[in-house]
């Protein structure tokens, strides 16, 4: 290994440990491994590399030793061990959480607040009730599965006079509410805060295989994202201000640190699964670009021209730095317009 580094080039300081460079770069976003021999090298090249070292070796000893004299399962998987090792810290993450508890959507409506003075008050509801049901008079019962089917039921009944099925603890009883027409402001037709989301810790066991599920899921949304910014790309259409770069990210980090370590660890967790995403798409001077060339070569029978690989990632690479640079220009334009 040639040089383990922090960030993204241009370089800050390195320092070198037998024969790897620890470097810190100026763009943390990530980090990368140059492996010796990544790119195929000519004997010329290899001997520089011995006039470098100061040292002498076998013949072919450096060749052998390249990244490139791998075989292909070999190449392959070390190009995949990147995009995994990210893939596994956002399930790990994801999984600690869940055994935390979070809030997840459980498909009925309950009350997290109450106003004073207000019909819901009145009728005798309390935080923590869950809606099981309401009517008015010569109407069929209905169960709102969400806070905004609630809302708009209660809407369509100010000033008339409904009965609320009410589950507290396992008992389900009714109430009678008047929905005010003008209600104060801040605060509905009934004077509740509603909710459709509840508390669930899970356990060690059930946490993992939960975890997965989660992030094929935000995955998916990925993927379709990505696809559409593509697509928005090749058609010359306006790209969302929600795309954010280094900048964008460590404003969004800032935030997170004031909803607590959880926040933080779930956008760490975001993170780390978008950046195996991006680096497993097919784009040259990434890893998935790297396993294309690889792919290639197994069809083919034989190696892409090493000329040609390497002239590809290295277009890759500035087209890759021009996307951040447009990235985090949009991130400081939206910040001065105080987005």
């Amino acid at each position: 290994m040639e040089e383990f580094g922090f960030g993204l080039p241009p370089r800050i300081f390195g320092k070198k440990f037998g024969e790897t460079v620890l470097s810190l770069n100026w763009l943390p976003i990530g980090g990368f491994v140059k492996l010796f021999g990544e790119d195929e090298a000519t004997d010329t090249e290899y001997l520089a590399v011995q006039k470098k070292l100061g040292v002498k070796f076998p013949a072919n000893f450096l060749r052998e030793r390249s990244f490139q004299a791998k075989s292909k399962k070999v190449r392959a998987a070390i190009l995949s061990a990147g995009v995994i090792m990210n893939l596994l810290l956002a399930i790990g993450i994801t999984a600690v959480i869940l055994t935390q508890g979070v809030k997840e959507v459980v498909g009925k409506v309950i009350v997290e607040k109450v106003a004073v003075a207000s019909p819901a008050e009145k009728a005798g509801l309390m935080v923590g009730d869950s809606i099981a049901g309401l009517h008015g008079y010569n109407e069929a019962i209905f169960i709102p599965k969400t806070p905004k089917e609630l809302i708009s039921y209660v809407g369509d009944h100010k000033g008339t006079e409904i009965v609320i099925s009410i589950n507290r603890a396992g008992a389900v009883f009714d109430v009678v509410a008047v929905p005010r027409i003008n209600p104060p402001v801040g605060e509905g037709a009934l004077g509740v805060g509603i909710t459709d989301l509840e508390l669930h810790t899970y356990s060690w066991r059930e946490a993992p295989l939960k975890a997965v599920v989660i992030n094929a899921t935000r995955a998916k949304e990925m993927f379709v994202s990505l696809g559409q910014i593509v697509w928005k790309l090749v058609t010359l259409q306006k790209i969302s201000t929600d795309v954010a770069g280094p900048i964008g990210i460590a404003q969004v980090t800032g935030q997170a640190v004031k909803f607590g370590w959880q926040a933080v660890l779930e956008l760490a967790s975001i993170l780390s699964l978008n950046l195996a995403i991006i680096n497993i798409l097919p784009i040259p001077a990434l890893d998935g670009g790297r396993l294309l060339f690889v792919f290639l070569e197994k069809i083919l029978g034989k190696r892409v021209k090493p000329a040609f690989e390497r002239s590809t990632h290295q277009v890759g690479m500035i087209v890759l730095f021009a996307l951040i640079l447009f990235v985090s220009v949009n991130d400081i334009m939206r910040i001065m317009r105080g987005g």
